[in-house]
């Protein structure tokens, strides 16, 4: 299996964390959305990343799609998010406002990369900080209640512990967003218990600016 897309997208990190967890062998290109634009729409349609080509040729995009087929492919007792219940609710709760927080955080980025200054309009800038900080507050108040449990939803590691480790530390690392995870002392504790992880030390890259 090919993974396209570069690691400081938390969305192709999330997915190769999984990998890794899961044991699954795949190489990856190491492609950005400015860059190699072209070269990823000739398997993702939407030129998004990550894609994931399996060793067929067929191609999967978008992060949730391709984390529901590697919970397909390992099977339930590997699978990184609850089959059915209140935990698989929760997890899904929690990976929604990761990844709202994540999008909110990228128009930040992106207002700030792409369009002049003179023409950021300041009003729409601070409605996205402020629903990525509503998402976070909501993700330290559940990080404080699970007290001394190393997970937010299940005993064991899943999509959604994932998904808010490195959805903060992309938030934390862009220099236009500079979000103050000491704003969040559960959220903050528990983000570096998962960074300290093998599997996330070794996906873990320096910020690489957007470029059209």
């Amino acid at each position: 299996m090919t993974l396209i897309g570069m690691l400081d997208s938390p969305f192709v990190r999330r997915v190769a964390i999984a990998m890794d967890l899961c044991g699954l062998q795949f190489e990856r290109l190491d492609w950005s959305v400015g860059r190699d634009f072209a070269r990823i729409r000739e398997f993702s349609p939407l030129g998004r990343v990550p894609a994931l080509v399996l060793d067929g040729g067929e191609v999967l995009v978008e992060s949730s799609a391709i984390l529901d087929y590697i919970d397909e492919r390992v099977g339930t007792q590997q699978a990184l998010m609850p089959a059915q219940g209140a935990e698989r609710r929760d997890a899904l709760g929690v990976i929604a406002l990761a990844v709202g927080a994540a999008e909110k955080g990228r128009e930040q980025i992106y207002e700030n990369a792409f369009r002049p200054a003179e023409k950021r309009h300041e009003p729409w800038i601070e409605r996205c900080r402020s629903q990525m900080h509503g998402a976070l507050g909501e993700l330290d108040r559940r990080c404080a209640l699970r007290g001394d449990s190393p997970w937010l939803v299940a005993a064991r590691m899943t999509h959604a512990d994932i998904a808010v480790a490195v959805i903060t530390t992309f938030l934390a690392d862009s220099p236009v967003v500079a979000l103050d995870t000491g704003a969040y002392p559960a959220l903050r504790a528990f983000v570096a218990r998962c960074e300290a992880l093998p599997a996330f030390r070794a996906t873990h890259v320096p910020w690489f600016a957007p470029q059209a």
